[in-house]
């Protein structure tokens, strides 16, 4: 769930957007709020800086090693099974610090520096919270440790543009909430990942006013449908109908419902993907390339379940979600056609004519072309070309965005969104459950 993967840049006029009104907080939402663990980065070493705040760099057992001036660097790596910590200030000779235990705590440490905001810097992107470095076989996990509050002004603004209309950001904002308390794994090592893999958290500068209002007013809310949080799911653009959650997943669940979509302002509503025979020979490597493509089975939206690929080599049976990640289709609501393949190049070459041949003069030219001419290798035919003709982004359950949005703009709150979307589901603090 990423912006750029959205499309979300073209095709929107701020004027159409109305003024945001600032919403109370409710009085039970005081509670403190709950911490989720979110894996920002895997590698075999990490860098970070201190920036404007000192850091303190800690042991498994909470013991201070050392810290970090503002503008001192750190580089994590791993030794064996240990970690070794190699600090560069700005003044003083570089130092390295050994962590027996495979794990380093580096905490901001606020009101320490030249500036009050407690963050830190990961590969150059800014971050709130604690951050926890973890050895995992021969990588290193770099996982921030946030309370909820603090992490939703940044997934609002890396899931949604901040200028949409506070109602769509609340909207996603509840919705976001609801997910990542519902992905908490205290067993173990995080919670979510910062990518779309779960949903996008792209640090501190992902956050506006805007975004920290739609959190700030809907503070602890969450959906909620008996007497436990729902998986809420959400999605770029549906192509005018969400999916029924069990159609493409295993379980139908109550509240994930087909129901209308609002998203014909999308600019990936109606999308269109011309995949070249190269691009197909590497998606379809066991067939070597595709001439056809069948739609055995689909959801009652129209979305693939199952398609049969054939190709020179024989066939394959792919579920929608697999053919979608092989050809990097926008979403699995999709029809297939097929180019004509092109003529293959003359072979032999044509024979040039004997007119003249038979002189001294035209058997001498005759043999020097003969010599200097390129003879051509047979080439096979290049394949033919896929056109693929689609609607929406994403898999179509729960949430379209672009539905919140057009919905937004026709004056519905953010709870009326988040009915429609979800269907049966309540609202409630967490602090209720």
């Amino acid at each position: 769930m990423t912006l750029l993967r959205f499309g979300w840049r073209a095709g929107l006029s701020l004027a159409l957007l109305p003024a945001a009104v600032a919403a109370p907080v409710p009085t039970e939402a005081r509670a403190p709020a709950p911490v989720v663990r979110v894996l920002l980065r895997e590698a075999p070493t990490l860098e970070l800086e201190a920036g404007r705040t000192v850091l303190r760099l800690g042991d498994a057992t909470g013991r201070t090693l050392a810290e970090l001036a503002p503008g001192a660097r750190l580089q994590l790596v791993r030794s064996g099974p240990a970690l070794e910590a190699r600090l560069e200030g700005p003044t003083g000779p570089p130092r390295r610090v050994a962590l027996p235990s495979g794990q380093a705590w580096i905490d901001p440490a606020p009101g320490r520096g030249t500036s009050g905001e407690a963050v830190l810097t990961l590969q150059q992107r800014r971050y709130r919270g604690r951050l926890l470095v973890r050895s995992e076989g021969d990588r290193l996990q770099a996982i921030n440790l946030i309370d909820v509050e603090t992490y939703l002004p940044s997934v609002v603004g890396s899931e949604m543009p901040a200028s949409w209309p506070l109602a769509a950001l609340r909207a996603q904002a509840v919705a976001a909430r609801t997910y990542a308390l519902r992905q908490r794994r205290p067993a173990e090592p995080f919670d979510l990942k910062a990518t779309v893999a779960s949903q996008v958290y792209k640090g501190v500068e992902a956050e506006t006013a805007s975004t920290r209002e739609a959190v700030r007013s809907t503070r602890s809310q969450v959906l909620v449908h008996g007497s436990s949080l729902i998986n809420a799911v959400f999605h770029s653009s549906s192509g005018g109908l969400t999916e029924n959650s069990g159609e493409i997943w295993r379980q139908q669940l109550p509240y994930l419902v087909s129901v209308p979509d609002y998203d014909q302002s999308s600019p990936v509503h109606v999308w269109q993907l011309r995949v070249e025979p190269d691009k197909l020979a590497r998606a379809f490597r066991e067939i070597d390339g595709a001439f056809r493509i069948e739609v055995l089975s689909t959801t009652s939206s129209g979305r693939i379940r199952q398609a049969r690929v054939t190709g020179p080599r024989g066939s394959l049976l792919l579920s929608g979600a697999e053919l979608r990640q092989r050809l990097g289709l926008r979403s699995t609501l999709a029809r297939f056609d097929f180019e004509a393949t092109p003529q293959a190049a003359p072979f032999p070459p044509p024979l040039p004519s004997l007119e003249g041949v038979f002189t001294p003069e035209g058997i001498r030219s005759l043999a020097s072309g003969l010599v200097q001419a390129p003879w051509r290798t047979p080439r096979p035919p290049a394949g033919p070309t896929l056109l693929v003709s689609g609607r929406g982004y994403g898999h179509g359950v729960g949430m379209s965005q672009w539905g919140a949005y057009a919905l937004a703009l026709r004056g519905e709150d953010y709870r009326q969104i988040l009915q429609h979307y979800y269907q049966g589901a309540r609202i409630q603090p967490y602090s209720a459950l």
